[in-house]
């Protein structure tokens, strides 16, 4: 009966929704207790996008070798969307904890908790993830056209990304800002790794645009942006 639970939470979501670790720690620790496992190690993700796979995860890796060598064979999660990425990721990894005899808990299920461990449990996992994957498409379907048009006339959308500040409903360039931003493309387009110059940023002191770490998930933001090439021709001062 020992288990290890996994939380996890990317930059954007703190910044947006609020998501808290410890409200997910919380959940885990009663929900074991009240389900006589045995919580050997709780994992705590911070900054992590759920766009990497768990194996690619630092905390996903060491849940993944902790399941595979038996110190736990029940992993608990409060959603499904804390451990994979989208329905194939999700679908592969516990079939394979299946046959390994490893159970999935999920907490938080719209009220009630979900243990893969029963033929019923599997099911609900398999529809869970396929309509999981479904809502996040139609989603980004949905807001990419309505995001692509503010970026296209430099309107401000969501909150202000990093290089640049918000005028009205407008977005200028923040030039101290802009030029750091250049400066992270340029080590990405060298080979450097989003970790090493997450690494170079949070050493040479530079704040995010809300004053706190760099992570990965931040540079990547900047590097795969297109609001953020060099070569932008839009009006005003973008």
């Amino acid at each position: 009966m020992k288990a290890v639970g996994y939380v996890r939470v990317s930059t954007e979501e703190q910044a947006r929704l609020g998501v808290s670790l410890g409200a997910q720690e919380e959940r885990i620790r009663l929900y074991c207790q009240l389900q006589g496992l045995e919580l050997v190690e709780l994992i705590r993700e911070e900054g992590v996008s759920a766009a990497l796979p768990l194996a690619d995860r630092p905390g996903g890796a060491r849940a993944l070798r902790m399941l595979q060598q038996k110190t736990a064979r029940h992993i608990v999660a409060l959603k499904l969307d804390r451990l994979f990425r989208d329905a194939e990721d999700a679908l592969r990894t516990t079939r394979e904890w299946d046959r390994a005899g490893v159970a999935l808990h999920l907490v938080d299920m719209g009220g009630q908790s979900l243990n893969s461990a029963s033929a019923m449990g599997r099911l609900f996992v398999t529809m869970i993830a396929a309509f999981a994957e479904l809502e996040r498409n139609l989603i980004s379907e949905r807001t990419t056209t309505a995001l692509g048009h503010k970026k296209a006339h430099g309107q401000a959308y969501a909150r202000t990304p990093f290089g640049f500040d918000r005028v009205g409903d407008d977005l200028k360039r923040n030039a101290r800002e802009w030029k750091l931003a250049q400066k992270i493309r340029a080590r990405r387009a060298a080979g450097e790794t989003l970790q090493s110059i997450a690494d170079w940023l949070n050493e040479g002191g530079a704040k995010s645009k809300r004053g706190g770490k760099w992570f990965p998930s931040t540079v990547k933001y900047i590097v795969e942006n297109d609001l953020y090439r060099s070569d932008d021709k839009s009006k005003g001062s973008m």
